[in-house]
């Protein structure tokens, strides 16, 4: 085995590595309620969730689909005000009916949000 085999061999690996994380995140926050993965996304950066309770039962009888209701949120930017930061929400949810068809959903927005649990104010 030469330098470039092995090289290549290593490269592939970390390919394959990198994959399978991205492929499947870190274990995922149980939350009843966005609020705390809004806060870990201004801590951390980013914070992956999965909503359950209630709020998660409504969600799945509305659209008949038992499957898990994923919730993925990213700080986009710091805003001007201390503690505070625009974020990216995703949602999704596989096998939902509408409209008499079955499809996998996703919906992103953004918001702009404080680790102290209120919206910033307009300037």
């Amino acid at each position: 085995m030469n330098r470039s085999t092995i090289v290549l061999g290593c490269s592939l690996a970390s390919l394959a590595f990198a994959h399978d994380a991205w492929a499947q995140p870190s274990a995922r926050l149980q939350v009843t309620e966005i609020k705390p993965l809004l806060i870990r996304a201004i801590e951390q950066g980013a914070a992956h969730g999965v909503l359950i309770g209630e709020s998660a039962a409504y969600v799945r009888q509305k659209f008949d689909a038992s499957t898990p209701i994923e919730i993925d949120v990213r700080a986009l930017h710091a805003l001007p005000q201390p503690g505070c930061s625009r974020l990216e929400v995703t949602t999704r949810q596989k096998d939902v009916l509408e409209k008499t068809k079955r499809d996998d959903k996703e919906l992103v927005y953004q918001l702009s949000y404080c680790h102290d649990g209120r919206f910033p104010a307009k300037r």
